[in-house]
């Protein structure tokens, strides 16, 4: 990208970013309440509660690369960096000598590649064996393959955009994946025109590949990659294994963690419980978390190539600055999402689920909350992740894991008679305790010398 292009005018401006970035955010929150909308019209209440279980399943997958490409950019961010400055010969002009002192190594990209496939086709074989066993029931098998491998193909969609983002790809990538969720919308839509579900999703499926290859193309380029560095897994595979396993270890149990906390409630009401009620909400709370992750997570991004640059340089007045901006824009979203809650959210539940429940105003009050300490954590995982800091991540969430293990058999010991409303008290006070671990964490990153 030539320095004085347009594009790398935008690229360099955060506010920019940060205003594409919030479009691809509120194209990917209009997504995902659209499906929502969608099949809890066009499918059976009970055979919509198995889907909602296929689409936390299909979270347990994405999220199962155990934060490899956190790894991948937190590496490929300082070399990138590293061979920008003055005096270098450019990026992609690492010699083996790098790799072999531990540095980045293109190959390290073919190997990832390798494992995300891998991935996506063990999660296709549990799927299968589940809707071959009855352990997942449905009348429209096709639909659910078909929707899985969609929402898997955000695994590669992953790679190309922490990819991207190393090597100041931000903008192109965010404009890509605006068109790719903007025509995954109207196909979502055009079902309840009567188009087949299962042509929707397949189409959908189709942009995907369109847009991620391209994406994954860049990359190529930008790298100055060849083909043989996406095939070398043997070198790729050794030089990961021998100077970065402890981290690649670190990232995964720590993406297990993660995964379990914020989904295993599903699983856990599932199994105290045929009344769909419960479920309802905890999949209305998961909603709004995710919607305020995405916006702080759009809003962080933005930052992360001053806030690399200023921790990678050891400039801790720098960091310091750009991280509280970044709290104080992540709690003034979850301050407007909970007051939006207060005024909106019966209606919206309502709607959202076609008047199959109701949600309480209590109920309400504390997603607000839970909102606010969310927040806090996101930044701290965001920023850390970026940092490479994952060790320390992983020590700070095991309470918020042992929460929500806990917090549906707790609710129905001390409250049987309300025990959704007692499930999200315990889950909410359990963000709370995550939230304070993750404040003293960025408080000792920016209070000490990078």
């Amino acid at each position: 990208m030539p320095p004085g292009s347009a594009l790398a005018r935008m690229e360099g401006s955060a506010r920019i970013l940060a205003l594409i970035k919030l479009a691809n955010v509120g194209l990917t929150l209009i997504w995902g309440f659209a499906v929502t909308y969608v099949f809890v019209r066009v499918l059976p209440l009970r055979e919509f509660q198995s889907f909602l279980l296929l689409v936390a399943f299909g979270n347990f997958t994405i999220s199962a690369e155990f934060g490899l490409t956190s790894i991948i950019y937190a590496r490929l961010r300082r070399y990138w960096l590293g061979n920008s400055g003055p005096g270098n010969s450019g990026p992609g002009n690492s010699g083996p000598e790098k790799g072999e002192a531990g540095g980045f190594r293109l190959e390290e990209m073919g190997v990832l590649f390798l494992f995300l496939g891998l991935l996506i086709v063990g999660g296709l074989a549990v799927l299968l064996a589940a809707l071959a066993a009855g352990g997942l029931h449905t009348g429209m098998p096709l639909l659910f393959l078909l929707f899985f491998l969609s929402a898997c193909l955000n695994l590669p969609a992953l790679l190309a955009k922490r990819a991207l983002a190393a090597v100041d790809g931000n903008f192109l990538w965010e404009a890509l994946d605006c068109l790719r969720r903007a025509m995954a919308i109207a196909l979502l839509l055009f079902i309840l025109q009567g188009l087949d579900p299962r042509m929707s999703v397949a189409l959908q499926l189709c942009v995907s590949i369109a847009v991620i290859g391209y994406a994954i193309a860049l990359v190529h380029r930008r790298l100055g990659m060849r083909a043989r560095h996406w095939l070398s897994f043997r070198v790729g595979g050794g030089h990961v294994r021998r100077h970065y396993l402890r981290d690649i270890g670190a990232s995964a149990a720590f993406t297990i963690s993660e995964i379990l906390a914020y989904n295993a409630p599903y699983f856990t009401i599932a199994a105290a419980t045929q009344d769909a009620r419960p479920m309802l909400v905890f999949d209305f709370f998961f909603k709004m978390s995710r919607s305020l992750s995405m916006l702080v997570r759009a809003m962080v991004e933005a930052a992360l190539p001053r806030i690399t640059r200023a921790f990678h340089a050891g400039d801790r007045a720098r960091l310091r600055q750009l991280v509280t901006r970044a709290l104080g824009a992540a709690l003034f979203f979850a301050l407007g999402a909970s007051a939006a809650l207060l005024l909106l959210g019966e209606w919206l539940f309502a709607k959202l689920f076609d008047g199959r429940a109701a949600i309480d105003r209590v109920d309400l009050l504390l997603i607000g909350g839970a909102l606010l300490a969310l927040a806090l954590i996101c930044v701290s995982v965001y920023v850390q992740g970026a940092l490479g800091r994952f060790r320390l991540l992983l020590r700070r969430s095991l309470p918020f894991l042992a929460g929500s293990l806990l917090s549906v058999p707790l609710a129905r010991i001390f409250a049987p008679d309300r025990f959704d409303l007692m499930f999200l008290f315990l889950y909410a006070l359990t963000l709370f305790v995550a939230a304070f671990i993750h404040g003293l964490s960025l408080r000792q990153l920016v209070g000490k010398r990078a």
